[in-house]
């Protein structure tokens, strides 16, 4: 079975590391659990059942970390997620832990699982900067991506089952691909647009109350109306531009795929400033182009476009025809 693994939530994610750890290592692996530093680990302690093999098992304490992302067709080599050069990437951030851990003695051995692609000379690449910096024997480390994990689901087919990997616990995820052409298309001709208005659209239902409705915290909401809303403007002024009907089509594709995603998978008890900033993750997680430096404001702004004009978010059905002040 072939999982779409950047479609998995973070918990999912690690739930299903943690059932291939028990077959890998033994069934007393202890789930992810926050430590006192933030970081969520895995643990074992004794002698593995299997790994790196039956004949010379690793003995101690194993620490297994899960790293999961949205992202498509992403490998370990990007500069996020590793990188010599610079600590602010998700591997650099886990060095000074894993060596804490190892200091203490309280790590033998360290796996790494991530749904990414690994190549080999990356592998080694990797593995022996782990060793190096933190002290450990490059044989004592192990690194996972996704095709050894699809190698692991087939010798361990009953994991993915245990795992129950129900769709309808998924989290939130959409289509970036019309949005980055939007975003895109927009940056290409914003200057060609003229000056902004001084009025931004009218939206469909007053800014305060549509925030109430939808849990969206004033400060928050403050903070994007001051940022995004003359931008407003200009983006309604484009996508109302007879040429760019195509656009158009895109932009009502995306907010019929952002509106019923956010209906079917928003828990209960999120405010909308974390369905925002989750899209946004997502969004510049998933899309190069949306995460480029000079499309990420503006990517913003389209978010608080349709969320202004009434296209993502509840609203009040006895207020939607009234005209609100701004």
């Amino acid at each position: 079975m072939k999982f779409a693994y950047e479609d998995l939530s973070d918990d999912q994610f690690e739930q299903l590391v943690v059932l291939l750890c028990q077959r890998l290592l033994g069934i007393s692996v202890q789930g992810f659990a926050k430590g006192p530093d933030g970081g969520r680990d895995a643990k074992f302690v004794g002698t593995a059942e299997r790994h790196p093999s039956q004949a010379a098992p690793w003995v101690g304490t194993t620490i297994i970390q899960a790293k999961h992302t949205n992202g498509y067709n992403r490998n370990f080599s990007e500069s996020d997620f590793f990188s010599t050069s610079t600590a602010n990437t998700v591997l650099g951030k886990e060095i000074p832990r894993i060596k804490n851990l190892r200091s203490a003695e309280r790590l033998d051995h360290y796996m790494l699982f991530a749904n990414r692609r690994l190549a080999g000379n990356a592998e080694t690449e990797i593995r022996d900067h782990i060793a190096s910096q933190c002290g450990i024997p490059a044989s004592s480390i192990y690194l996972c991506g996704l095709e050894q994990l699809e190698i692991w689901l087939k010798r361990f087919p009953d994991v993915a089952k245990e795992a129950d990997l129900d769709p309808v616990d998924s989290p939130l995820i959409v289509n970036s691909n019309d949005l980055a052409e939007v975003v895109q298309a927009l940056g290409r001709h914003k200057g060609n647009i003229g000056a902004v208005l001084d009025d931004p659209p009218t939206p469909r239902i007053h800014y305060e109350r549509k925030n109430v409705i939808n849990s969206m915290t004033a400060e928050y909401a403050k903070a994007q109306r001051e940022k995004y809303l003359k931008e407003t403007a200009q983006i309604q002024t484009f996508l109302a531009a007879p040429e760019n009907l195509e656009l158009l089509q895109m932009y009502e594709s995306v907010v019929d795929d952002f509106q019923l995603n956010i209906i079917a998978k928003r828990k209960d008890y999120q405010t909308f400033d974390e369905v925002m900033e989750y899209l946004m993750k997502l969004l510049f997680g998933r899309d190069p182009i949306l995460r480029q430096r000079i499309h990420k404001r503006l990517t913003r702004a389209v978010l608080f476009y349709m969320y202004w004009n009434c296209d993502i978010g509840k609203v009040d059905d006895a207020s939607t025809d009234q005209t609100l002040s701004s």
